[in-house]
């Protein structure tokens, strides 16, 4: 899921596939440094940083499986790499040799698709301004008639997973503006392009086309050629890339289908358990707006893993505002801290465990942010 898993793909930072799952780990980032004060400046020693003591990780899932270099090496031939990718698929997942070439030759190479996935930095917007794509009046009313009109089955789900409804509209309504813009790629031509003609990420976008034959396997209904979706390869009210769909979809009305292209029960079951699989932690608390003090160098964590004690991040300046959530234990539930240029300056938050699980969604902070925003707004307009 990418954005937009995926919004438009006019916005860069959601790039990947307006999907929540199209995202691939990031590698590892040097540690975040906090710019040490002038001594020069000021006479006085600075005070000394917190130690840093970090708290255990959020259990995730195995990370999906990725195309071998035999597939994605692009020093090997183009027609060589496609024979290797056959043989991948057909031996990891039991797909019919014949069956993959034939629908190969059907696949074709967009240019329009890699000129999005490569989209400028430049087109990366600050805070102030992405939020204003997701929390106009048309989508936040869109959310509240979307949860009113399937309010029964989305309350089903959030007593079944414990997702709260609202977070589930919130992400339907930031991917697809509540199923209205699904994509318009076919995903068999956009997984085949950047498969093979975008090097620097064929490993992630080779394995999901090999998850797409078995998914397409598994799910028959499922028409491979015909299937649409964002330039990135993610499909559906939610915009679940393949490998998330074979592995965390749901039959949420128990039709024995698993269908996340327009069935409501599978698409709400579906959302909330990659949730719950990327450990939502049930009646948790989202994120914090934070006070932050001046005086004190900004604190960036080299990731968005909730390992940071309340304490340590006290010492660092950033305490929670009066009235915001914090976790119900604070000793061994931390966060991490997301500094951004809000419309009225600058803003400081306090992201917990929940925030992180939004992130395994899409990895952007400001997307996390956009969708509890939202939801928060829908839930605020639900009639009792």
């Amino acid at each position: 899921m990418i954005h937009s898993a995926f919004p438009r793909a006019s916005i860069a930072v959601l790039s990947l596939a307006l999907a929540a799952c199209a995202t691939q780990s990031p590698p590892p980032k040097p540690a975040a440094v906090v710019a040490a004060p002038d001594l020069a400046a000021t006479p006085a020693a600075a005070p000394a940083a917190p130690a840093q003591v970090l708290l255990p990780k959020v259990p995730q899932p195995p990370e999906r499986p990725v195309a071998p270099p035999a597939v994605t090496d692009p020093a090997i031939p183009r027609e060589q790499r496609i024979a290797a990718f056959v043989d991948y698929t057909a031996t990891t997942y039991g797909v019919e040799p014949q069956r993959i070439r034939d629908t190969l030759a059907q696949a074709e190479y967009k240019q329009s698709i890699i000129d999005a996935i490569t989209r400028p930095a430049e087109a990366v917007k600050p805070w102030r301004d992405y939020r204003t794509i997701f929390l106009t009046p048309a989508r936040i009313d869109g959310g509240r008639a979307f949860y009113a009109d399937n309010r029964e089955a989305l309350d089903r789900v959030s007593a079944q997973t414990g997702v709260p409804a609202e977070y589930i509209v919130a992400i339907i309504g930031v991917e697809t503006s509540y199923g209205r813009n699904t994509g318009s790629y076919r995903v068999l031509d956009a997984l085949y392009t950047l498969a093979f003609d975008h090097p620097k990420r064929a490993p992630f976008f080779a394995g999901e086309l090999a998850q797409l034959f078995a998914l397409t396997a598994q799910e028959p209904q499922l028409d491979l050629p015909a299937l649409k979706g964002s330039y990135a390869g993610a499909m559906g009210m939610g915009q679940f890339m393949p490998s998330s769909y074979r592995l965390w979809a749901k039959d949420g009305d128990r039709d024995g289908r698993r269908d996340l292209l327009t069935h409501k029960p599978d698409v709400f079951a579906s959302i909330a358990n990659y949730f719950v699989v990327h450990g939502w932690q049930a009646d948790g608390p989202v994120v914090a707006r934070a006070q932050f003090d001046a005086q004190q160098a900004e604190f960036v964590p080299e990731n968005l893993e909730p390992a940071h004690p309340l304490t340590t991040l006290a010492a660092r300046g950033y305490r929670p505002m009066a009235g915001e959530p914090t976790p119900r234990d604070t000793a061994s539930e931390g966060a991490t801290v997301v500094n951004l240029d809000g419309a009225a300056g600058r803003e400081h938050w306090l992201g917990y465990r929940n925030y992180y699980v939004i992130t395994r969604y899409n990895r952007s902070p400001m997307y996390a942010l956009a969708v509890h925003q939202l939801a928060q707004e829908i839930r605020a307009g639900a009639q009792p």
